[in-house]
């Protein structure tokens, strides 16, 4: 008993010994809360820029039930246009917008852009509530920096989350393709994302570490109908070409050229091919069919002349080989469609630099606009 008591002694002895911790110095302190203050800040200044949409769907008319959806929308100007997506907004009935102080007015539609799953509504409110948005160049945009959502995921207002770019250049089914009826153009040059987004976020603004517009926030993929790790957003570039075509027309045209290639997402661009068919350069867009009619045809584009197997995977070889855009390099199919999505307009001629056997040479191609219905489509190859 008595080495026990000893012993207990000598541990309290040793515990009043101890010296007892400070708080951290402010300056720590501070440097750790830099981040939050970052992010606080940005969101006390766009949170009133950034809208909920509440809209009433069509329903057939013998029903009696009222099927009702919700999104997000952030201020364009201040002439009371919002945007936000096609998907949120496509065959309703009519538009709610809740402003985040909870202000609440009707909204009407000024036009929608399945393929860029954009759309403009328009509110008719006192300009001062109105707060437009920032743009930044998405096309600046890289893997790593700072992606901030501020939205109302499950309709729970003025939500922001954070995260890091965590791709960029990626592809999505358009709306249109989504719902069935698109003629199967995919959209470019999309954000990939690691911010949650969830159901409500949708049309929502995605942000840069400025409080500037990179993306609109779109989609996720999941299997269980929440955020499960991975979203994406329309770039801003997309949103700066595609808005103001709505504004004007309440739709947008494309450029069109009418090629086809093999999918680099499966893992068969021409940097993924060029070692294996010994081409002659590692970057471009291998061209494997040619639509009949198509400007790509009226410039003399050739097509593939011969099949060869590649990784259990035919694949069609011979054709011509885009590597730049009016010198603008071409390393891929996305990068060309997203070039003539952003930069060029039906009836636009663009030089096209084209590698055929050893020969590389400048192309001039007239381009038109995306036809409604593909029926016309590139001949097998070799035919």
């Amino acid at each position: 008993k008595l080495k026990l008591k000893k012993k207990k002694k000598k541990i309290v002895e040793a515990a009043q010994a101890a010296p007892t911790p400070t708080t951290v110095p402010d300056e720590l302190i501070a440097a750790a809360d830099a981040e939050y203050q970052l992010l606080a800040n940005i969101y006390a200044r766009l949170v009133p820029s950034v809208v909920n949409i509440e809209v009433v769907l069509e329903t057939p008319h013998d029903s009696i039930m009222t099927s009702t959806a919700s999104g997000s929308g952030f201020v364009y100007d201040r002439d009371g246009h919002i945007v936000t997506n096609a998907h949120v907004i496509d065959g309703v009935r009519s538009i709610t917008v809740t402003f985040s102080d909870g202000f609440v007015t009707s909204a009407e539609l000024v036009g929608e852009d399945l393929y860029s799953d954009l759309a403009v509504v328009r509110v008719n409110v006192d300009p001062a509530r109105l707060l437009p948005v920032t743009f930044a160049n998405s096309d600046e945009v890289r893997v790593g920096q700072r992606a901030i959502a501020i939205g109302n995921p499950f309709g729970l207002a003025s939500s922001m989350t954070t995260g890091i770019i965590s791709a960029i250049g990626r592809q999505l089914p358009s709306a249109d393709m989504v719902a069935g009826s698109g003629a199967g153009f995919q959209n470019p040059s999309i954000l990939q994302v690691d911010a949650p987004i969830n159901p409500g976020n949708s049309g929502g603004p995605l942000l840069n570490s400025r409080g500037e517009l990179i993306g609109v926030n779109t989609a996720i993929r999941t299997e269980s109908g929440v955020f499960e790790g991975v979203g994406f957003a329309v770039p801003s570039s997309t949103v700066a070409r595609v808005v103001p075509d709505l504004l004007d027309d309440g739709q947008v045209s494309y450029s069109w050229i009418g090629i086809t290639s093999q999918s680099s997402e499966d893992g068969f661009s021409v940097p993924a091919l060029a070692e294996t068919l010994r081409l002659p350069v590692q970057a471009g867009v291998l061209i494997s069919g040619v639509t009949p009619g198509s400007p790509a045809a009226e410039a003399g584009l050739r097509d593939g002349s011969r099949e060869v197997v590649v990784r259990d995977r035919p694949i069609c070889v011979g054709g011509d080989i885009i590597v730049a855009v009016n010198d603008i390099a071409i390393r891929s199919m996305d990068d060309l469609v997203a070039y003539l999505v952003v930069n060029t307009r039906p009836g636009d001629s663009v030089t096209m630099r084209i590698v055929r056997g050893t020969d590389t040479f400048d192309l001039p191609v007239t381009l038109e606009a995306r036809p409604a219905d593909l029926s016309s489509v590139a001949q097998p190859c070799g035919e």
